[in-house]
């Protein structure tokens, strides 16, 4: 098979490797849609993976081509979507089925061989299946939605609350898609770039609901669209010092921050900012990865009844679809910021 396989730091090179063979609860899946998640990017050209050689890519999905013992029969030739982290199943988050907390956890594309590869392994207890009618592309984007609905289920909100999504990058984006098919009414997304601003306004945000960050201040903005009060939820989904620091300034008294955006470097609260939590008594809360039990109630199926029954269209944030043999070109774009980009997707 083809594969992309990192031997260290910036040295991502396609491999002709043979196709593994599953294990005992493994399956092998034929890779079919592999989207480039934003932390790829410094695992690829800055940070390096966990050890070397690795296969990247965590947002996957395919055909299960492959079973190793122990595997239910049921899951022969079935298309799935896939959960990448692999939980111990032992600690004490793992025993109240809060994989996403799991204090040993591996992962596919990072800690294991992932999806930049025509086939990869995975625990069949990973796989979710997928209905008909929903597309490989719009299922290797399963994760990140997860993330998305994680965040706005931990968040509980409610109708009739004002709600900003500071950030309309891949998750802030599909957060606002969700909240939005939810039923929040009063959505306001604050990002910084064109194709931003048309992909949220092409998902039912109002034209006035989108603050542009190069021309307009934030902070008036918000203060003029909640009369002063600020706002209910505030979803922070960049994860910088400035980012924060404004999302906790500009959230109303008894409301929410929410921490969605992984952070880029270290993190601290100047005493303004820790004095509105106090004063304010705000609720920060910290979000991380999805739910996944293979249960109806879990996030992942959530996002995928919603999948089915053509209540989201996340295939419309997908700005480029490239073939395998171009998955770098993807990484490069999205390392350089050398085109405008939300979602980029190999197809295989």
């Amino acid at each position: 098979m083809k594969a992309y396989v990192l031997h260290g730091i910036n040295d991502l090179r396609m491999e002709e490797r043979a196709v593994p063979e599953p294990g005992p609860g493994q399956v092998l899946v034929q890779v079919k849609a592999a989207g480039i998640c934003g932390s790829d990017i410094p695992r690829i050209f800055r940070t390096g993976t966990y050890s070397f050689p690795t296969i990247p890519g965590h947002e996957f999905s395919g055909v299960v081509a492959a079973m190793g013992p122990g595997v239910p029969s049921e899951w022969t030739g079935k298309r799935v979507g896939i959960f990448p982290l692999i939980p111990c199943r032992e600690c004490a988050p793992c025993r109240q089925k809060h994989y996403e907390l799991c204090r040993s956890y591996s992962y596919l594309g990072s800690r294991t061989d992932g999806g930049f590869a025509e086939y990869a392994l995975a625990p069949w207890e990973s796989l979710i299946e997928l209905p008909e009618g929903v597309s490989f592309g719009a299922a290797a984007m399963l994760e990140p939605m997860a993330v998305a609905v994680h965040a706005l289920r931990r968040a509980q909100v409610s109708p009739g609350k004002t709600v900003a999504v500071y950030g309309q990058g891949t998750i802030g984006l599909l957060l606002s898609m969700f909240l939005r098919e939810s039923g929040i009414e009063r959505v306001l997304a604050i990002g910084n770039k064109a194709q931003q601003r048309r992909s949220a306004l092409d998902m039912g945000i109002a034209e006035e609901d989108f603050c542009d960050t190069r021309t307009q201040e934030m902070g008036p903005w918000l203060a003029e669209k909640t009369g002063g009060a600020g706002v209910d939820v505030f979803f922070e989904c960049i994860g910088r010092n400035e980012t924060i620091g404004a999302a906790i300034d500009l959230t109303a008294p008894m409301g929410t921050t929410v921490l969605v955006g992984n952070p880029s470097g270290d993190v601290c609260l100047d005493k303004a900012v820790y004095w509105k939590i106090l004063r304010n008594q705000l609720t920060v809360m910290g979000c991380w990865n999805s739910s996944f039990t293979q249960e109806e109630t879990d996030d992942w199926h959530y996002v995928l009844e919603r999948l089915a029954g053509g209540r989201i269209q996340p295939e419309r944030l997908i700005t480029h679809l490239l073939p395998f043999e171009r998955l770098p070109q993807g990484l490069e774009i999205m390392r350089d910021k050398s085109e405008e980009y939300v979602k980029v997707m190999t197809k295989l």
